[in-house]
Protein backbone atom coordinates (compact mmCIF):
# COMPACT_ATOMS: atom_id res chain seq x y z
CA UNK A 1 0.00 0.00 0.00
CA UNK A 2 1.14 3.08 -1.08
CA UNK A 3 0.58 6.81 1.21
CA UNK A 4 -2.35 7.47 -2.40
CA UNK A 5 -4.53 4.25 -1.46
CA UNK A 6 -7.17 3.70 0.91
CA UNK A 7 -8.04 -0.05 2.11
CA UNK A 8 -11.47 -0.28 3.25
CA UNK A 9 -12.09 -3.18 5.67
CA UNK A 10 -14.64 -4.26 8.49
CA UNK A 11 -14.13 -1.74 11.09
CA UNK A 12 -14.45 2.09 10.99
CA UNK A 13 -13.04 4.59 8.30
CA UNK A 14 -11.27 7.82 9.33
CA UNK A 15 -12.23 11.40 8.17
CA UNK A 16 -9.05 11.55 6.18
CA UNK A 17 -9.20 8.34 4.41
CA UNK A 18 -13.21 10.63 3.11
CA UNK A 19 -10.95 13.81 2.07
CA UNK A 20 -8.40 11.65 0.66
CA UNK A 21 -10.62 9.67 -1.64
CA UNK A 22 -13.43 12.41 -2.22
CA UNK A 23 -10.64 15.75 -3.16
CA UNK A 24 -7.54 13.54 -3.91
CA UNK A 25 -8.38 10.80 -6.13
CA UNK A 26 -6.84 8.34 -3.30
CA UNK A 27 -7.04 4.81 -4.84
CA UNK A 28 -9.54 1.94 -2.83
CA UNK A 29 -9.14 -1.60 -2.45
CA UNK A 30 -10.86 -3.97 -0.37
CA UNK A 31 -8.52 -5.58 2.45
CA UNK A 32 -8.96 -9.36 2.49
CA UNK A 33 -10.81 -8.84 5.45
CA UNK A 34 -13.63 -7.20 3.67
CA UNK A 35 -13.76 -9.66 1.26
CA UNK A 36 -14.52 -12.81 3.15
CA UNK A 37 -16.84 -10.80 5.51
CA UNK A 38 -19.13 -10.12 2.48
CA UNK A 39 -18.78 -13.71 1.52
CA UNK A 40 -20.02 -15.19 4.69
CA UNK A 41 -22.63 -12.39 4.76
CA UNK A 42 -23.98 -13.28 1.33
CA UNK A 43 -24.52 -16.88 2.16
CA UNK A 44 -27.01 -15.93 5.18
CA UNK A 45 -28.75 -13.77 2.51
CA UNK A 46 -28.92 -16.35 0.02
CA UNK A 47 -30.01 -19.13 2.90
CA UNK A 48 -32.69 -16.36 3.08
CA UNK A 49 -33.70 -16.18 -0.28
CA UNK A 50 -34.04 -19.77 -0.75
CA UNK A 51 -36.81 -19.78 1.81
CA UNK A 52 -40.39 -19.69 1.71
CA UNK A 53 -40.86 -17.31 4.47
CA UNK A 54 -40.38 -13.22 2.99
CA UNK A 55 -37.60 -11.19 4.25
CA UNK A 56 -38.18 -7.28 4.09
CA UNK A 57 -35.47 -6.40 0.70
CA UNK A 58 -35.06 -9.83 0.11
CA UNK A 59 -38.19 -11.63 -1.17
CA UNK A 60 -40.53 -8.44 -0.82
CA UNK A 61 -41.53 -4.90 -1.97
CA UNK A 62 -39.76 -1.61 -0.47
CA UNK A 63 -41.31 1.14 1.93
CA UNK A 64 -45.44 0.84 1.83
CA UNK A 65 -44.81 -1.74 -1.16
CA UNK A 66 -43.74 -4.34 1.49
CA UNK A 67 -46.62 -6.13 2.07
CA UNK A 68 -45.67 -8.34 -1.14
CA UNK A 69 -44.22 -11.54 -1.66
CA UNK A 70 -41.60 -11.03 -4.66
CA UNK A 71 -41.43 -14.51 -6.19
CA UNK A 72 -37.40 -15.78 -7.18
CA UNK A 73 -38.25 -15.35 -11.01
CA UNK A 74 -39.07 -11.53 -10.36
CA UNK A 75 -36.35 -10.67 -7.64
CA UNK A 76 -33.57 -9.67 -10.17
CA UNK A 77 -36.44 -7.51 -12.00
CA UNK A 78 -37.46 -6.03 -8.38
CA UNK A 79 -33.66 -5.23 -7.09
CA UNK A 80 -32.78 -3.23 -10.93
CA UNK A 81 -36.68 -1.51 -10.51
CA UNK A 82 -35.83 -0.43 -7.45
CA UNK A 83 -32.59 1.25 -8.69
CA UNK A 84 -34.24 2.52 -11.61
CA UNK A 85 -37.47 4.03 -9.77
CA UNK A 86 -35.44 5.69 -7.08
CA UNK A 87 -33.00 7.04 -9.34
CA UNK A 88 -34.98 10.37 -9.35
CA UNK A 89 -33.45 13.05 -8.41
CA UNK A 90 -33.69 16.77 -9.92
CA UNK A 91 -32.27 19.79 -10.30
CA UNK A 92 -28.66 20.94 -10.79
CA UNK A 93 -25.65 17.87 -10.75
CA UNK A 94 -23.95 17.90 -6.83
CA UNK A 95 -20.26 18.50 -6.70
CA UNK A 96 -17.90 15.97 -8.11
CA UNK A 97 -16.48 15.44 -4.95
CA UNK A 98 -19.29 14.96 -3.02
CA UNK A 99 -20.59 12.21 -5.35
CA UNK A 100 -16.93 10.41 -4.35
CA UNK A 101 -17.43 10.47 -0.92
CA UNK A 102 -21.10 9.36 -1.20
CA UNK A 103 -19.83 6.07 -3.20
CA UNK A 104 -16.79 5.73 -0.96
CA UNK A 105 -18.88 5.98 2.49
CA UNK A 106 -21.31 3.26 0.90
CA UNK A 107 -18.99 1.27 0.07
CA UNK A 108 -17.59 1.15 3.52
CA UNK A 109 -20.36 0.02 4.45
CA UNK A 110 -21.19 -2.53 2.01
CA UNK A 111 -17.21 -3.86 2.82
CA UNK A 112 -18.41 -4.18 6.61
CA UNK A 113 -20.32 -7.64 5.87
CA UNK A 114 -23.48 -6.22 7.71
CA UNK A 115 -25.24 -5.79 3.86
CA UNK A 116 -25.24 -8.95 2.25
CA UNK A 117 -23.89 -7.56 -1.15
CA UNK A 118 -21.58 -9.88 -2.66
CA UNK A 119 -17.65 -8.82 -3.22
CA UNK A 120 -17.80 -8.70 -6.46
CA UNK A 121 -20.39 -5.90 -6.22
CA UNK A 122 -17.89 -4.08 -3.80
CA UNK A 123 -15.11 -4.83 -5.96
CA UNK A 124 -17.48 -2.84 -9.03
CA UNK A 125 -17.70 -0.14 -6.80
CA UNK A 126 -14.37 0.48 -5.77
CA UNK A 127 -13.34 -0.18 -9.85
CA UNK A 128 -15.30 3.20 -10.16
CA UNK A 129 -13.72 5.46 -7.92
CA UNK A 130 -10.75 4.07 -9.11
CA UNK A 131 -11.25 4.44 -12.62
CA UNK A 132 -12.46 8.51 -12.05
CA UNK A 133 -16.24 7.69 -12.81
CA UNK A 134 -18.65 9.94 -11.10
CA UNK A 135 -22.39 9.09 -11.27
CA UNK A 136 -24.50 12.43 -12.15
CA UNK A 137 -26.21 12.99 -8.92
CA UNK A 138 -28.87 15.44 -8.62
CA UNK A 139 -29.36 18.58 -5.82
CA UNK A 140 -33.04 16.91 -4.91
CA UNK A 141 -34.30 13.60 -3.98
CA UNK A 142 -32.97 12.97 -0.50
CA UNK A 143 -35.20 13.40 2.71
CA UNK A 144 -32.56 11.61 4.48
CA UNK A 145 -34.59 9.28 5.71
CA UNK A 146 -34.14 6.20 4.74
CA UNK A 147 -31.22 7.66 4.49
CA UNK A 148 -30.03 9.43 1.35
CA UNK A 149 -32.23 7.50 -1.87
CA UNK A 150 -32.20 9.79 -4.34
CA UNK A 151 -28.44 10.08 -4.56
CA UNK A 152 -27.55 6.45 -3.94
CA UNK A 153 -29.96 5.31 -6.48
CA UNK A 154 -27.80 7.42 -8.92
CA UNK A 155 -25.08 5.72 -7.96
CA UNK A 156 -26.27 2.23 -8.16
CA UNK A 157 -27.46 3.23 -11.55
CA UNK A 158 -23.76 3.87 -12.95
CA UNK A 159 -22.88 0.21 -11.24
CA UNK A 160 -26.02 -1.22 -13.60
CA UNK A 161 -24.48 0.60 -15.92
CA UNK A 162 -27.31 2.87 -17.02
CA UNK A 163 -27.48 6.50 -16.44
CA UNK A 164 -25.27 9.39 -17.10
CA UNK A 165 -21.93 9.73 -15.13
CA UNK A 166 -18.81 11.82 -15.69
CA UNK A 167 -15.32 10.65 -16.82
CA UNK A 168 -12.21 11.38 -15.63
CA UNK A 169 -11.69 13.71 -18.32
CA UNK A 170 -15.29 15.91 -16.64
CA UNK A 171 -17.42 15.07 -19.68
CA UNK A 172 -20.49 13.38 -19.02
CA UNK A 173 -21.61 10.33 -21.36
CA UNK A 174 -23.64 7.24 -20.78
CA UNK A 175 -22.16 4.97 -17.77
CA UNK A 176 -22.44 1.91 -20.13
CA UNK A 177 -19.98 3.85 -22.53
CA UNK A 178 -17.91 4.62 -19.87
CA UNK A 179 -17.37 1.59 -18.08
CA UNK A 180 -16.70 0.10 -21.11
CA UNK A 181 -14.19 2.12 -21.80
CA UNK A 182 -12.56 1.57 -19.00
CA UNK A 183 -12.79 -2.67 -18.87
CA UNK A 184 -15.72 -2.51 -16.03
CA UNK A 185 -18.17 -4.98 -16.04
CA UNK A 186 -22.00 -3.67 -15.08
CA UNK A 187 -22.90 -5.61 -12.49
CA UNK A 188 -26.55 -7.52 -12.70
CA UNK A 189 -28.22 -6.72 -9.11
CA UNK A 190 -29.11 -10.11 -6.59
CA UNK A 191 -31.46 -10.26 -4.17
CA UNK A 192 -31.20 -7.35 -1.72
CA UNK A 193 -28.14 -5.78 -3.43
CA UNK A 194 -30.40 -2.89 -4.82
CA UNK A 195 -31.59 -1.95 -1.46
CA UNK A 196 -28.59 -2.59 0.29
CA UNK A 197 -26.85 -0.12 -2.40
CA UNK A 198 -29.49 2.85 -1.62
CA UNK A 199 -29.75 2.91 2.27
CA UNK A 200 -27.60 5.24 3.88
CA UNK A 201 -26.75 8.60 5.25
CA UNK A 202 -23.60 8.70 3.53
CA UNK A 203 -24.23 11.82 1.53
CA UNK A 204 -24.83 13.77 4.58
CA UNK A 205 -22.07 12.18 6.14
CA UNK A 206 -19.60 12.56 3.46
CA UNK A 207 -20.46 16.51 3.19
CA UNK A 208 -20.42 16.85 6.95
CA UNK A 209 -16.74 15.28 6.92
CA UNK A 210 -15.43 17.52 4.34
CA UNK A 211 -17.13 20.85 5.93
CA UNK A 212 -15.53 19.51 9.51
CA UNK A 213 -12.22 19.67 7.25
CA UNK A 214 -13.00 23.28 5.27
CA UNK A 215 -14.52 24.77 9.03
CA UNK A 216 -11.05 23.96 11.09
CA UNK A 217 -8.74 25.70 8.69
CA UNK A 218 -11.17 28.33 8.68
CA UNK A 219 -11.63 28.75 12.60
CA UNK A 220 -7.83 29.49 12.79
CA UNK A 221 -7.96 31.48 9.64
CA UNK A 222 -10.29 33.39 11.62
CA UNK A 223 -8.10 33.90 14.41
CA UNK A 224 -5.64 35.64 12.36
CA UNK A 225 -7.82 37.80 11.19
CA UNK A 226 -9.07 38.50 14.80
CA UNK A 227 -5.98 39.31 15.71
CA UNK A 228 -4.87 41.42 13.23
CA UNK A 229 -7.98 43.37 13.75
CA UNK A 230 -7.29 44.02 16.82
CA UNK A 231 -3.81 44.86 16.07
CA UNK A 232 -4.81 47.99 13.81
CA UNK A 233 -7.61 49.48 16.10
CA UNK A 234 -4.78 49.87 18.84
CA UNK A 235 -6.63 47.15 21.21
CA UNK A 236 -5.39 45.67 24.24
CA UNK A 237 -3.94 41.84 23.83
CA UNK A 238 -4.11 41.51 28.05
CA UNK A 239 -7.83 40.42 27.21
CA UNK A 240 -6.15 37.35 25.46
CA UNK A 241 -4.15 36.28 28.86
CA UNK A 242 -4.23 32.72 29.65
CA UNK A 243 -5.30 33.10 33.39
CA UNK A 244 -8.47 34.65 32.22
CA UNK A 245 -9.83 31.71 29.78
CA UNK A 246 -8.86 29.21 32.53
CA UNK A 247 -11.75 30.67 35.10
CA UNK A 248 -13.78 29.61 31.82
CA UNK A 249 -12.21 26.19 30.67
CA UNK A 250 -14.60 26.20 27.28
CA UNK A 251 -10.99 23.93 25.55
CA UNK A 252 -12.26 26.48 22.21
CA UNK A 253 -11.96 30.03 23.58
CA UNK A 254 -8.66 29.07 25.29
CA UNK A 255 -7.25 27.52 21.43
CA UNK A 256 -8.11 30.37 20.09
CA UNK A 257 -7.22 33.45 22.99
CA UNK A 258 -4.01 31.40 22.60
CA UNK A 259 -3.82 31.72 19.17
CA UNK A 260 -4.49 35.40 18.92
CA UNK A 261 -2.09 35.85 21.80
CA UNK A 262 0.58 34.23 19.39
CA UNK A 263 -0.38 36.19 16.61
CA UNK A 264 0.10 39.48 18.63
CA UNK A 265 3.70 38.12 20.19
CA UNK A 266 6.14 41.58 19.79
CA UNK A 267 3.32 44.24 18.30
CA UNK A 268 4.11 47.53 18.67
CA UNK A 269 0.15 48.40 18.32
CA UNK A 270 -1.52 46.53 20.61
CA UNK A 271 -2.03 48.61 24.39
CA UNK A 272 -2.55 52.24 22.79
CA UNK A 273 -6.46 52.21 23.42
CA UNK A 274 -5.83 55.47 25.53
CA UNK A 275 -3.68 57.12 23.54
CA UNK A 276 -6.44 59.15 21.33
CA UNK A 277 -9.57 58.76 23.18
CA UNK A 278 -9.49 57.05 26.72
CA UNK A 279 -10.97 53.47 26.45
CA UNK A 280 -11.27 51.01 29.46
CA UNK A 281 -12.09 48.33 27.18
CA UNK A 282 -12.60 46.92 23.22
CA UNK A 283 -15.69 46.69 21.58
CA UNK A 284 -17.32 42.93 22.06
CA UNK A 285 -16.66 42.24 18.42
CA UNK A 286 -12.60 42.44 19.29
CA UNK A 287 -12.64 41.44 23.40
CA UNK A 288 -14.94 38.40 22.50
CA UNK A 289 -13.27 37.21 19.55
CA UNK A 290 -11.92 33.89 21.71
CA UNK A 291 -15.41 33.25 23.28
CA UNK A 292 -16.99 33.22 19.94
CA UNK A 293 -14.64 31.41 17.84
CA UNK A 294 -14.19 29.44 20.83
CA UNK A 295 -17.53 28.12 20.78
CA UNK A 296 -17.54 27.23 17.50
CA UNK A 297 -14.77 25.36 18.18
CA UNK A 298 -16.08 23.52 20.48
CA UNK A 299 -19.16 23.19 18.25
CA UNK A 300 -16.88 21.77 15.70
CA UNK A 301 -15.18 18.96 18.19
CA UNK A 302 -19.02 18.15 19.23
CA UNK A 303 -19.68 17.26 15.47
CA UNK A 304 -16.61 15.47 14.72
CA UNK A 305 -17.40 13.04 17.34
CA UNK A 306 -21.18 12.24 15.76
CA UNK A 307 -19.36 11.71 12.85
CA UNK A 308 -16.58 9.25 13.98
CA UNK A 309 -19.74 7.45 15.37
CA UNK A 310 -21.51 7.29 12.00
CA UNK A 311 -17.77 6.43 10.37
CA UNK A 312 -17.91 3.92 12.13
CA UNK A 313 -21.00 2.74 11.29
CA UNK A 314 -22.83 0.39 8.80
CA UNK A 315 -26.23 2.03 8.30
CA UNK A 316 -28.50 -0.68 6.18
CA UNK A 317 -32.20 -1.70 6.51
CA UNK A 318 -32.59 -5.09 6.86
CA UNK A 319 -28.85 -5.72 8.41
CA UNK A 320 -26.61 -8.87 8.31
CA UNK A 321 -26.19 -9.36 11.66
CA UNK A 322 -22.93 -11.99 13.31
CA UNK A 323 -25.19 -14.95 14.59
CA UNK A 324 -27.00 -14.84 10.79
CA UNK A 325 -29.93 -12.95 11.78
CA UNK A 326 -31.21 -10.16 9.00
CA UNK A 327 -33.08 -7.70 11.08
CA UNK A 328 -35.07 -4.76 9.92
CA UNK A 329 -34.07 -1.72 11.81
CA UNK A 330 -34.19 2.30 11.85
CA UNK A 331 -30.24 3.12 11.66
CA UNK A 332 -30.60 4.88 8.08
CA UNK A 333 -32.65 7.31 10.17
CA UNK A 334 -30.29 10.48 9.30
CA UNK A 335 -31.28 12.96 12.61
CA UNK A 336 -28.02 12.75 14.17
CA UNK A 337 -25.87 13.79 11.48
CA UNK A 338 -28.81 16.21 10.61
CA UNK A 339 -28.66 17.93 14.02
CA UNK A 340 -24.54 18.73 13.73
CA UNK A 341 -24.81 19.83 10.36
CA UNK A 342 -27.33 22.41 11.55
CA UNK A 343 -25.16 23.13 14.25
CA UNK A 344 -22.29 24.14 12.11
CA UNK A 345 -24.65 26.13 10.07
CA UNK A 346 -25.48 28.34 13.18
CA UNK A 347 -22.01 28.75 14.53
CA UNK A 348 -20.70 29.76 11.37
CA UNK A 349 -23.46 32.24 10.66
CA UNK A 350 -22.16 33.73 14.34
CA UNK A 351 -18.68 33.54 13.03
CA UNK A 352 -19.71 35.19 10.07
CA UNK A 353 -21.12 38.08 11.87
CA UNK A 354 -18.68 39.06 14.86
CA UNK A 355 -16.01 39.37 11.40
CA UNK A 356 -18.38 41.59 9.64
CA UNK A 357 -18.80 43.80 12.61
CA UNK A 358 -14.96 44.20 12.95
CA UNK A 359 -14.18 45.28 9.65
CA UNK A 360 -17.11 47.28 10.07
CA UNK A 361 -15.00 49.27 12.53
CA UNK A 362 -11.45 49.44 10.83
CA UNK A 363 -14.14 51.85 8.03
CA UNK A 364 -15.46 53.80 10.51
CA UNK A 365 -13.49 57.01 11.22
CA UNK A 366 -15.38 57.73 14.05
CA UNK A 367 -14.75 54.18 15.85
CA UNK A 368 -11.18 52.99 14.30
CA UNK A 369 -9.46 55.51 16.35
CA UNK A 370 -7.59 57.50 13.56
CA UNK A 371 -7.60 55.41 10.33
CA UNK A 372 -8.67 57.08 7.40
CA UNK A 373 -12.54 56.92 6.45
CA UNK A 374 -13.09 53.22 4.58
CA UNK A 375 -9.09 53.01 4.58
CA UNK A 376 -9.27 54.82 1.84
CA UNK A 377 -6.67 56.52 0.33
CA UNK A 378 -7.73 60.27 -0.46
CA UNK A 379 -11.49 60.02 1.39
CA UNK A 380 -14.29 61.31 -0.81
CA UNK A 381 -12.00 60.67 -4.38
CA UNK A 382 -11.68 57.39 -3.22
CA UNK A 383 -14.00 55.23 -1.64
CA UNK A 384 -11.92 52.63 -0.68
CA UNK A 385 -13.48 49.34 1.16
CA UNK A 386 -16.60 50.89 1.65
CA UNK A 387 -18.26 48.38 -0.78
CA UNK A 388 -16.26 45.77 0.16
CA UNK A 389 -18.02 45.42 3.67
CA UNK A 390 -21.21 45.83 1.25
CA UNK A 391 -20.49 42.03 -0.49
CA UNK A 392 -19.18 40.76 3.27
CA UNK A 393 -22.44 42.28 4.72
CA UNK A 394 -24.38 40.31 1.94
CA UNK A 395 -22.56 37.21 3.00
CA UNK A 396 -23.64 37.40 6.52
CA UNK A 397 -27.22 38.04 5.69
CA UNK A 398 -27.38 34.77 3.75
CA UNK A 399 -25.15 33.29 6.19
CA UNK A 400 -28.18 33.97 8.90
CA UNK A 401 -30.75 32.33 6.33
CA UNK A 402 -28.32 29.75 5.94
CA UNK A 403 -28.52 28.66 9.74
CA UNK A 404 -32.26 28.36 10.05
CA UNK A 405 -32.33 24.72 10.87
CA UNK A 406 -33.26 22.00 8.49
CA UNK A 407 -33.61 19.23 10.56
CA UNK A 408 -36.54 21.16 12.68
CA UNK A 409 -38.72 19.89 9.32
CA UNK A 410 -39.99 16.61 8.26
CA UNK A 411 -42.42 15.51 5.38
CA UNK A 412 -44.15 12.64 5.50
CA UNK A 413 -43.57 10.13 2.43
CA UNK A 414 -44.22 6.82 1.02
CA UNK A 415 -47.60 6.33 1.58
CA UNK A 416 -47.10 7.59 5.37
CA UNK A 417 -45.14 4.54 6.07
CA UNK A 418 -42.15 6.90 6.02
CA UNK A 419 -43.97 9.60 8.20
CA UNK A 420 -40.94 11.29 9.74
CA UNK A 421 -37.61 12.46 7.89
CA UNK A 422 -34.56 13.80 8.85
CA UNK A 423 -33.93 16.43 5.78
CA UNK A 424 -29.98 15.65 6.84
CA UNK A 425 -29.17 16.03 3.08
CA UNK A 426 -30.87 19.63 2.88
CA UNK A 427 -28.90 20.64 5.97
CA UNK A 428 -25.92 19.27 4.55
CA UNK A 429 -26.63 20.96 1.29
CA UNK A 430 -27.00 24.44 2.55
CA UNK A 431 -23.70 23.51 5.10
CA UNK A 432 -21.66 23.62 1.90
CA UNK A 433 -22.94 27.15 0.56
CA UNK A 434 -22.55 28.53 4.61
CA UNK A 435 -18.64 27.15 4.69
CA UNK A 436 -17.98 28.49 0.83
CA UNK A 437 -19.33 31.99 2.46
CA UNK A 438 -17.91 31.76 5.44
CA UNK A 439 -14.54 31.96 4.01
CA UNK A 440 -15.39 35.06 1.67
CA UNK A 441 -16.46 37.07 4.82
CA UNK A 442 -12.96 36.06 7.15
CA UNK A 443 -10.85 37.00 3.56
CA UNK A 444 -12.84 40.34 3.57
CA UNK A 445 -11.95 41.07 7.28
CA UNK A 446 -8.24 39.66 6.39
CA UNK A 447 -8.15 41.85 3.60
CA UNK A 448 -9.14 45.18 5.91
CA UNK A 449 -7.23 43.99 8.57
CA UNK A 450 -4.39 43.65 6.50
CA UNK A 451 -4.72 47.17 4.92
CA UNK A 452 -4.79 49.21 8.40
CA UNK A 453 -1.83 47.09 9.55
CA UNK A 454 0.26 48.65 6.94
CA UNK A 455 -1.44 52.12 7.49
CA UNK A 456 -0.46 52.05 11.26
CA UNK A 457 2.70 50.52 10.33
CA UNK A 458 3.35 54.14 7.60
CA UNK A 459 2.57 55.79 11.08
CA UNK A 460 5.58 54.30 12.60
CA UNK A 461 4.15 51.74 14.53
CA UNK A 462 5.66 48.30 14.29
CA UNK A 463 3.28 45.46 13.73
CA UNK A 464 4.09 42.10 14.97
CA UNK A 465 6.53 39.72 13.39
CA UNK A 466 3.46 37.06 12.62
CA UNK A 467 1.43 40.06 11.29
CA UNK A 468 3.98 41.05 9.03
CA UNK A 469 4.44 37.91 7.41
CA UNK A 470 0.52 37.48 6.82
CA UNK A 471 0.55 40.64 5.00
CA UNK A 472 4.09 40.23 3.45
CA UNK A 473 2.04 36.86 1.91
CA UNK A 474 -0.90 37.99 0.93
CA UNK A 475 0.37 40.66 -1.03
CA UNK A 476 3.30 38.03 -2.67
CA UNK A 477 -0.60 36.50 -3.43
CA UNK A 478 -1.47 39.22 -5.75
CA UNK A 479 -3.83 41.50 -3.20
CA UNK A 480 -2.51 44.78 -3.61
CA UNK A 481 -2.12 47.31 -0.42
CA UNK A 482 -3.03 51.04 0.53
CA UNK A 483 -3.32 53.09 -2.11
CA UNK A 484 -5.80 55.02 -4.88
CA UNK A 485 -8.82 53.16 -5.69
CA UNK A 486 -8.75 50.16 -8.19
CA UNK A 487 -10.66 47.54 -9.47
CA UNK A 488 -11.65 45.92 -5.99
CA UNK A 489 -12.78 42.21 -6.87
CA UNK A 490 -9.89 40.52 -8.29
CA UNK A 491 -7.59 41.54 -5.03
CA UNK A 492 -10.98 39.91 -2.81
CA UNK A 493 -10.97 36.94 -4.67
CA UNK A 494 -6.78 36.50 -4.01
CA UNK A 495 -7.49 36.77 -0.86
CA UNK A 496 -10.89 34.19 -0.39
CA UNK A 497 -8.30 31.53 -2.31
CA UNK A 498 -5.47 33.01 -0.09
CA UNK A 499 -7.97 31.95 2.58
CA UNK A 500 -9.61 28.66 1.49
CA UNK A 501 -6.25 27.23 0.77
CA UNK A 502 -5.06 27.89 4.39
CA UNK A 503 -2.18 30.09 3.22
CA UNK A 504 -2.57 32.51 5.37
CA UNK A 505 -2.25 29.81 8.34
CA UNK A 506 0.65 28.28 6.73
CA UNK A 507 1.85 32.27 6.86
CA UNK A 508 2.13 32.67 10.06
CA UNK A 509 2.79 29.86 11.45
CA UNK A 510 6.46 30.02 11.07
CA UNK A 511 6.61 32.82 13.24
CA UNK A 512 3.91 31.27 15.67
CA UNK A 513 4.48 27.51 15.88
CA UNK A 514 1.53 25.11 15.63
CA UNK A 515 -2.01 26.99 16.05
CA UNK A 516 -4.78 24.94 16.77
Amino acid sequence: MDMHTVVVGTSGTTAEDVVAVARHGARVELSPAAVDALAAARLIVDALAAKPEPVYGVSTGFGALASRHISHELRAQLQRNIVRSHAAGMGPRVEREVVRALMFLRLKTVASGRTGVRPEVAQTMADLLNAGITPVVHEYGSLGCSGDLAPLSHCALTLMGEGDAEGPDGTVRPAGELLAAHGIAPVELAEKEGLALLNGTDGMLGMLVMALADLRNLYTSADIAAALSLEALLGTDKVLAPELHAIRPHPGQGASADNMLRVLAGSGLTGHHQDDAPRVQDAYSVRCAPQVNGAGRDTLDYAAVVAGRELASSVDNPVVLPDGRVESNGNFHGAPVAYVLDFLAIVAADLGSICERRTDRLLDKNRSHGLPPFLADDAGVDSGLMIAQYTQAALVSEMKRLAVPASADSIPSSAMQEDHVSMGWSAARKLRTAVDNLARIVAVELYAATRAVELRAAEGLVPAPASQAAVAALRAAGAEGPGPDRFLAPDLAVADTFVREGRLVAAVEPVTGPLA
